[in-house]
């Protein structure tokens, strides 16, 4: 019998209900692989792929991934957190402590790392002390904070690391580009601090914190420092992959299971799709159009549909404004769910918590974002980068 579409249909729902969770849980990577597969009609597979390729900042980004996974394991985050929110204070002044760890490790430890460590923090001191009611506001502040937080640094999130790569960026001109707009976000994150109240709680702990393995803890300071002297072109990036393989081979098997690798393979799709863009000259001349019209709004607004990271892996081949590029791409984390891929981090780690409000902590994450737009957007405004 010739199958026809009434009989295969049940067979098609079976298979799309079975892959659906994949998709809707890893919906950045399938986009990305999708755009790549459509450019490989205009531009057939060759070896000329791989000088789309950044290797550099694929290896030095999974590097930083297993590295900081480490430090994790090794429960140095939770000592120094509990340290610092132990004692008797003011539920204002722990709610500030709360989005002041994120803005902050976020600048070294990137801001899905700052979420995925802080985030449950906060849930968890929020039940304690039984002040539950602040938690989608605080939620929403960590999660701006990790995401403004970590433009101030090369190494604070994906696409910084990319751009500083792929334009040669000097230390210097990245931290005059980025270091205003950061200040201006710590000012701004401490006003919504001031929204909270007064009030007096004390945080005890039942059980303390210790640092699980301290010899393998020094081994990752030491390998993070060579992470950063490659960011900073002092330590040629291979030399730094193969130490950091072998240190994880003989001492860390498991962190290689850590590592995000579809952030990983949504990099190598995107750069193959933002290749194979730069030899389709039709779509060539549209981008190059558009993004000489301003840099920092088609950044901004690309941002807000793909993200940001793949919005500057696509952007960087259609333009030499790069302060413009870095700028919009940064800020444009800012805005909707998907315009950083962190905040996706924050909503579901709200959804698993009791009692979960997700259309309330959506409409305060739009506030809060739009808010923070305006503020910042003005400031490129007033500064003259909106070019």
């Amino acid at each position: 019998m010739k199958p026809t579409l009434s009989t295969m249909r049940p067979l098609i729902y079976k298979n799309a209900s079975r892959f659906w969770p994949v998709i809707k849980q890893e919906a950045v990577l399938v986009t990305a692989f999708l755009c790549a597969a459509l450019s490989m009609f205009f531009v057939p597979p060759s070896a000329a792929y791989l000088d789309y390729i950044d290797f550099k900042v694929l290896a030095l980004l999974f590097c930083l991934m297993i590295v900081v996974a480490g430090v994790q394991n090794c429960g140095l985050f939770d000592v120094l957190a509990q340290k610092l929110l132990s004692g008797r204070k003011q539920i204002r002044r722990l709610c500030l402590l709360l989005v002041m760890m994120p803005f902050f490790s976020s600048m070294l430890i990137t801001n899905d790392v700052a979420l995925i460590t802080f985030v449950p923090f906060a849930i968890v001191v929020l039940t304690m002390i039984d002040r539950l009611h602040y938690l989608i506001y605080i939620v929403t502040l960590q999660t701006l904070a990790a995401n403004l937080g970590s433009m101030a640094t090369p190494v604070g999130n994906p696409q910084n690391l990319y751009l500083y790569s792929r334009f040669h960026i000097s230390i210097s001109g990245f931290f005059s580009a980025t270091l205003p707009y950061t200040l201006i976000s710590l000012v701004v994150l401490v006003i919504g601090i001031l929204f909270i109240n007064k009030e007096k709680i004390e945080v005890q702990f039942t059980t303390r914190q210790t640092i699980k393995n301290t010899k393998q803890l020094i081994i990752l300071a030491v390998l993070f420092l060579l992470c950063l002297l490659s960011v900073f072109h002092l330590v040629h990036y291979g030399i730094v992959l193969a130490i950091v393989l072998l240190a994880m081979l003989l001492f860390a098997q498991d962190l290689f299971r850590r590592a995000d690798y579809s952030l990983l393979l949504t990099f190598v799709f995107f750069f193959i799709c933002a290749g194979n863009i730069g030899n389709i000259p039709q779509l060539q001349q549209l981008l190059a159009g558009v993004m000489e019209r301003s840099t920092f709004v088609s950044s901004l607004l690309a941002s807000q549909l793909i993200s940001n990271v793949p919005a500057a892996v696509l952007l960087s081949g259609f333009t030499d404004h790069w302060r413009q590029l870095l700028i919009g791409t940064n800020i444009g984390g800012l805005g909707t769910l998907v315009a950083s891929l962190a905040s996706l981090i924050s909503f579901k780690l709200y959804l698993k918590t009791p009692n979960a409000r997700p259309f309330r902590y959506l409409r305060v994450f739009t506030q809060a974002n739009a808010a923070g737009l305006l503020v910042l957007v003005t400031a490129a405004w007033i500064w003259g980068h909106l070019s």
